[in-house]
C-alpha cells in the first residue's frame, strides 16, 4: 500500500493522533546524542491503554514496526526508528496522569507517559518520597525508566527503577493488555513477570502503566563535598560512610579532578566548593530519618573520622539548601559541560565497588595504548558501583584529531570494555543497550545467556516488531 494509504488506515484503527509532518516528526527521530537518525511513516499518541492494544493489532496484521519513545533522553539510541521509513514511532505522551496515590500503602499509580518530576511532585504532596532522581527528570518518563532500568543519584539507597515497581500494565505483542498493576510487596504466586518487561527497552511489551514505591520524606539532609588523593580513597571513604551513617546514606558520587574543572570551565557562576584542586572528589549525601541535629552529629562525627585516618584531604559541608544545590550542580552539570568541550566516547559501566580503583589505573593505561593524548573524564555513582568512564580529544584538538578519535572508538571502547570484563564488571550500568551496543553484548555475555535472552524475544515478539534491532541484534 502506498504510504498515504496506511496512514489513512492507521488513523482509522484507533482514536489517538497520528502525526506525519516534518517540524512535529524531527524530534522525536534524532536521538538525544545526535548519533543517530531515523525515518518513520508517522508519530502515534495513543489516548488510552485499549488505543494502544488496537494499535499494536494494527502494526501486528501489517507486519509495521513499532519503536516506543519515552523523553527521548537516552543515551543509546535505543528510542529512535531505523532508516527504513516504514515503521511508526509510539509515543505515549498523552498517557500522563498520576492515577492513584496511596499514602498508606506508600505507592503511586501512574501512566507510562508521565514525566518523572510530576511523579516526584505528586509524591511530594502527599508527603511521600519517589526517590528516582535523574538529570533529565524534567523531561524523561515514567514508562521509560522503567523500560530502560533507570538508575540514577540515589540508587545507593533506594535501588533502580526495577527495586521501586510493584506493578505494571503492559501492551504485549500480541496485542493483549496484561494488569499486573498490584502494590503488594509480598506476591509469591510464580513467575514475577513484571520484571521481563522492566530493562527490556520495549523489545517485550509496551509499559503503559505502573506502580511504584514511596518512602517517608527524610527529617534532614546533610550534604559533602570532599577532597580524596586517589579512587581507592574514595572507596575507603564509602566504607567509613556506611559504618556511620548505615542506610541514611543516600549518594556517593566520585567526581574525577578534570571533570570539576570542565564543568567550572564551561559553566557560568560554578565554583568548587573546596578552595585547593584536588585528583578527586567525592559528593556524599545522607537523609536522616530523626532530626536535623542527629544528621549533624553523625555526619561531622564521620568526616572528622575521614580527616583523621587521611582519606579526606579537604572537604566543604553544605549548611543550607541552597549551598547543597550548589554541590550538586558540579555533578549535575557535567554531561552538559562535556557536551560543550567536543565530542566524547562514553561508557557506563559497573564493577565491584572493591575494583574501581583497580579499573581506573587499568583502564588508563588501555585507552592511552589506543589514544596516547587522550583526556579521560571520571565520575558516576561510586556507591553502587557505576562509573561513567568517557574519553574526550586533548585541548584544542582539530578536526582531524576528533576525526582520529571518531575512527578509533571501537577500539577505544574495546579496551575499555575487556578491561570491564577482566574484573567481573558489566559494559552498561544505567543507559541501557539500545543500539549503542547490540553488537558488543556478545562478546562480553556467556552465549548460553545470550541464547536465553534470544528465545525469550522470540516468544514474546515472534515477528520481531517491537523495537527491533535493539538489545538483541536479530529476532
Amino acid at each position: 500500500m502506498p504510504d498515504d494509504d496506511i496512514k489513512a488506515s492507521l488513523r482509522a484503527a484507533f482514536q489517538g493522533r497520528v502525526l506525519d509532518d516534518a517540524d512535529t516528526l524531527a524530534p522525536h527521530l534524532t536521538d538525544y546524542r545526535k548519533r543517530w537518525t531515523g525515518r518513520t511513516l508517522a508519530l502515534v499518541q495513543p489516548d488510552s491503554t485499549e488505543d494502544v492494544a488496537r494499535l499494536v493489532n494494527w502494526c501486528r496484521e501489517r507486519r509495521v514496526a513499532i519503536y516506543p519513545q519515552g523523553g527521548n533522553t537516552g543515551l543509546v539510541g535505543g528510542s529512535v526508528p531505523d532508516s527504513g521509513g516504514h515503521s511508526i514511532v509510539l509515543s505515549l505522551a498523552r498517557m500522563n496522569a498520576i492515577l492513584d496515590v496511596d499514602r498508606y500503602n506508600n505507592t503511586l499509580t501512574a501512566q507510562a507517559g508521565a514525566v518523572l518530576a510530576n511523579v516526584q511532585e505528586a509524591a511530594a504532596h502527599a508527603d511521600r518520597l519517589f526517590p528516582l532522581s535523574l538529570g533529565a527528570e524534567g523531561s524523561c518518563t515514567l514508562g521509560g525508566n522503567l523500560a530502560t532500568n533507570a538508575g540514577g543519584i540515589q540508587v545507593l539507597r533506594y535501588g533502580n527503577a526495577r527495586d521501586l515497581c510493584l506493578g505494571l500494565e503492559v501492551v504485549t505483542p500480541d496485542g493483549q493488555i496484561w494488569n499486573g498493576l498490584r502494590g503488594l510487596r509480598k506476591d509469591n504466586t510464580g513467575y514475577d513477570l513484571k520484571q521481563l518487561f522492566i530493562g527490556a527497552e520495549g523489545t517485550l511489551g509496551i509499559i503503559t502503566a505502573a506502580t511504584v514505591k514511596l518512602y517517608p520524606r527524610p527529617a534532614a539532609q546533610m550534604t559533602a563535598f570532599a577532597a580524596v588523593p586517589d579512587p581507592h580513597s574514595a572507596v575507603q571513604l564509602l566504607s567509613l560512610a556506611q559504618s556511620y551513617l548505615s542506610a541514611s546514606l543516600t549518594a556517593f558520587e566520585l567526581i574525577s579532578g578534570p571533570s570539576v574543572e570542565l564543568v567550572l570551565q564551561h559553566t557560568p557562576g560554578a565554583r568548587s566548593p573546596v578552595p585547593a584542586k584536588a585528583p578527586y572528589y567525592v559528593l556524599l549525601e545522607s537523609s536522616d530519618a530523626e532530626s536535623a541535629a542527629h544528621a549533624t552529629e553523625r555526619f561531622e562525627a564521620l568526616m572528622e573520622a575521614a580527616f583523621e585516618a587521611g582519606i579526606v584531604t579537604d572537604a566543604a559541608i553544605a549548611s543550607t539548601l541552597a549551598q547543597s544545590a550548589s554541590f550538586w550542580q558540579i555533578r549535575h552539570h557535567l554531561p552538559e559541560a562535556q557536551s560543550i568541550d567536543g565530542e566524547n566516547i562514553k561508557h557506563d559501566i559497573s564493577l565491584p565497588i572493591s575494583r574501581i580503583g583497580e579499573f581506573i589505573d587499568a583502564a588508563q593505561t588501555a585507552v592511552h595504548g589506543v589514544l596516547p593524548n587522550a583526556r579521560i573524564f571520571v565520575f558516576g555513582h561510586v556507591g553502587d558501583g557505576n562509573l561513567h568512564y568517557n574519553v574526550s580529544t586533548p585541548p584544542g584538538a582539530d578536526a582531524s584529531a576528533y576525526q582520529a578519535m571518531r575512527n578509533s572508538e571501537k577500539a577505544v571502547s574495546g579496551a575499555v570494555y575487556d578491561v570491564v570484563a577482566r574484573m567481573n564488571g558489566s559494559i552498561s550500568a544505567e543507559h541501557g543497550v539500545g543500539q549503542l551496543r547490540v553488537g558488543s553484548i556478545g562478546r562480553y555475555k556467556p552465549a548460553n545467556e545470550m541464547a536465553m535472552m534470544t528465545s525469550i524475544k522470540r516468544l514474546f515478539d515472534p515477528l520481531g516488531l517491537f523495537n527491533p534491532g535493539r538489545v538483541i541484534a536479530a529476532n
